[in-house]
C-alpha cells in the first residue's frame, strides 16, 4: 500500500485533493482500466431519431411555445490554447530557413502538406491584412514573407496567436471586420438560448486567459447586444485544482518533481463535469469554442438547437409526470408497465435481466432509479470520415447495456468483433448536448453521482527524461455522463464546423 507523506499530505491539502481520491487513482493505474464491451453501433433506427421535416418544425415549435418559462444557458468547453492548432506552423517556423533553401525545395524535401496549403492559400486567412500591415517591406521574396507571416502570427514578439485561447482568434472575416469564436457563440446565443430578452452564457477558460476573455466581452458584447437585441449574462470558471489527477511511475508509485512534490496534472474535459455542476438551468446547451458556424448558417444551427431542446422538453415532460407518480403509493400493474415501456422505448433504458422476477415494489425501485437521472439529448452527425467519438450500445461488467458516446481509444481494436462494430458506426459525435439536470421538482441532480470512474484514460509520458503514467478523467460526454438517460438525435452536418488545425478556417464553411 502507498504511503504518503506529511508533505505530500499537505500538497494534497492545498489543491483540495482528498488522500482517499488519490488512492483510488493509484487503485486505478494498478488495476488498469478495461476496454468499453461494445454491442453494436448505434444506427438510425436502433438508438438514433431521425426527425422528419414535419416532426422537426412541430419540436422546434414545442420548445418556442414553453421557451418563456424556461431557464436557458449555453455552456462552453472554451480552456483549449490554440498551441495544437499551429502545430504544423511552429515544426515549419524551427525546420525551416529561406536564405538557405526555397519553400518549394522544403516541401519536396519534407513533403509537409499542411505548409503548402498554408502557402498557397494564406490570403483567405481571417488575420492576412493585419499581419501584411506589420510585416511590410520585410520580405525580399515570396518564400520569405511565408516565413515571415508565420513568424509573426506566432512568436511572442508578433501577435503570438499559439498562446492565445482558441476562443479569441480572429476566425471569420466580413466586411465589418473579422469575428473571433466567442463572438460567434453570443450570436448564436441570442437565436436559442434567450429568454425575455436575456442570453445567460458560460464559459469554462484557462486562468492564464481570464483577462483575455473579460477584455473581448467588453469589446465585442455591446456590439452583439445591439445586432440581437439581447442582453448577455457572461459567466466564467477554471478547471478546479482539485480535479488534477496524480501521475505515478512505472512501479505504480507517485511520480516526483524535483522539488520531491508530487505530480499532478491537467484531468482534461472530464473535469469540467464539475464546472457544469455548479451550472443549474432547466436547459443547458453544450458546445465547443471551435464549433462556429458564419452568418448565413446560424438560423440553421439554432434551428437544429430548438429542435433538440423540443425533444428534451417533451420527454422530460412525460418523465416528470412519471416520476411524481412514482412516488406516490399503490401504483397498478398497467402503470407499472405503461412506465417501463416508456422508459425503454423513449428514454433507452435497458431493464435488468432479473426484472421480471421482482415483486411488484422492487420492481417501481428499479423504474424510480431509472427516471431519476438527468436526461441528455445528443446530436450526431453523420460519419463523414472526421475523428471524434461515435454512439454505441455498450454493455458494463454487471451486464446493464446503455447508449454512449465511446471514443476509439477506449474500444479493443485488436478484437476482430469490437474493430467491426466500430467500422459499421454511421455518425460521430459534434459534441452537441441539450441536457435536462433538473428533477420534477426543480432541485438540480448531483452531476458527480452519475459518472462512470472507470471511463478515464491511462497514458504513457515523459517527464525530465523519465518515463511516467498519466491518468485522464472520463471525458465530460462520455464516461463523464455515462449513468444519464440518453437520447441520439440526427443533425445536419452544418451544425459540425470545428477548428482543429489553423488549415480549417480555409474551409468553405468559415468563408462568410
Amino acid at each position: 500500500m502507498i504511503k504518503l507523506s506529511p508533505k505530500d499530505l499537505e500538497q494534497l491539502d492545498s489543491k483540495g485533493i482528498s488522500n482517499e481520491k488519490v488512492i483510488r487513482q493509484i487503485k486505478t493505474f494498478i488495476e488498469g482500466i478495461p476496454f468499453v464491451q461494445l454491442k453494436k453501433a448505434a444506427v438510425v433506427g436502433n438508438g438514433i431519431l431521425r426527425f422528419s421535416e414535419k416532426e422537426q418544425k412541430e419540436l422546434i415549435q414545442y420548445f418556442e411555445d414553453h421557451r418563456g418559462t424556461l431557464d436557458l444557458l449555453k455552456f462552453v468547453p472554451a480552456s483549449g490554447a490554440a498551441s495544437r492548432m499551429f502545430k504544423a506552423m511552429f515544426n515549419f517556423l524551427d525546420a525551416y530557413d529561406p536564405s538557405k533553401e526555397s519553400l518549394s525545395g522544403y516541401i519536396d524535401r519534407t513533403g509537409d502538406k499542411d505548409v503548402k496549403a498554408f502557402a498557397d492559400q494564406m490570403a483567405k486567412f481571417p488575420f492576412y491584412d493585419k499581419i501584411m500591415e506589420r510585416i511590410k517591406g520585410k520580405a525580399g521574396s515570396k518564400d520569405e514573407e511565408v516565413y515571415l507571416f508565420a513568424k509573426e502570427m506566432l512568436a511572442e514578439e508578433g501577435l503570438n496567436y499559439g498562446f492565445y485561447p482558441k476562443g479569441l482568434l480572429p476566425f471569420h472575416s466580413y466586411a465589418s471586420g473579422s469575428a473571433t469564436p466567442f463572438e460567434e457563440h453570443l450570436k448564436e446565443a441570442a437565436l436559442y438560448a434567450k429568454t425575455d430578452g436575456k442570453a445567460h452564457l458560460h464559459f469554462t477558460v484557462s486562468e492564464q486567459h481570464d483577462e483575455m476573455f473579460k477584455e473581448e466581452e467588453a469589446k465585442v458584447g455591446p456590439k452583439i447586444s445591439k445586432s440581437t437585441d439581447t442582453q448577455f449574462e457572461i459567466s466564467y470558471s477554471n478547471q478546479k485544482p482539485s480535479t488534477d489527477t496524480i501521475a505515478v511511475d512505472m512501479e505504480n508509485r507517485p511520480f516526483k518533481n524535483g522539488d520531491g512534490s508530487i505530480l499532478f496534472r491537467p484531468g482534461g474535459h472530464g473535469a469540467l463535469i464539475e464546472n457544469l455542476n455548479d451550472q443549474d438551468a432547466d436547459i443547458i446547451f453544450i458546445k465547443n469554442i471551435d464549433n462556429v458556424v458564419i452568418d448565413k448558417n446560424l438560423e440553421e444551427v439554432a434551428n437544429s438547437k430548438k429542435m433538440l431542446a423540443g425533444a428534451l422538453k417533451k420527454v422530460q415532460d412525460k418523465a416528470f409526470a412519471y416520476a411524481k407518480l412514482l412516488d406516490k403509493e399503490n401504483i397498478s400493474v398497467e402503470k407499472t408497465d405503461e412506465i417501463k415501456t416508456f422508459l425503454e422505448k423513449s428514454l433507452n433504458v435497458r431493464m435488468p435481466n432479473d426484472y421480471d422476477e421482482l415483486d411488484m415494489s422492487e420492481q417501481q425501485t428499479v423504474l424510480k432509479n431509472s427516471i431519476n437521472r438527468p436526461i441528455r439529448i445528443c446530436g450526431m452527425v453523420k460519419n463523414e470520415g472526421e475523428p471524434g467519438g461515435g454512439p454505441f450500445w455498450v454493455q458494463d461488467s454487471q451486464g446493464n447495456i446503455s447508449l454512449q458516446i465511446i471514443e476509439s481509444a477506449q474500444i479493443d481494436l485488436d478484437n476482430p468483433e469490437q474493430a467491426n462494430i466500430l467500422n459499421n458506426s454511421t455518425h460521430f459525435n459534434p459534441v452537441d448536448l441539450v441536457c435536462g439536470v433538473r428533477n420534477y421538482k426543480g432541485e438540480k441532480y448531483d452531476l458527480l453521482n452519475f459518472v462512470d470512474e472507470k471511463q478515464g484514460f491511462i497514458t504513457g509520458k515523459t517527464m525530465e527524461g523519465k518515463e511516467l503514467k498519466a491518468l485522464e478523467l472520463p471525458g465530460l460526454w462520455n464516461g463523464g455522463m455515462a449513468f444519464w438517460n440518453t437520447i441520439f438525435v440526427e443533425v445536419p452536418l452544418v451544425t459540425f464546423n470545428p477548428v482543429k488545425t489553423v488549415n480549417d478556417l480555409l474551409k468553405p464553411t468559415h468563408k462568410a
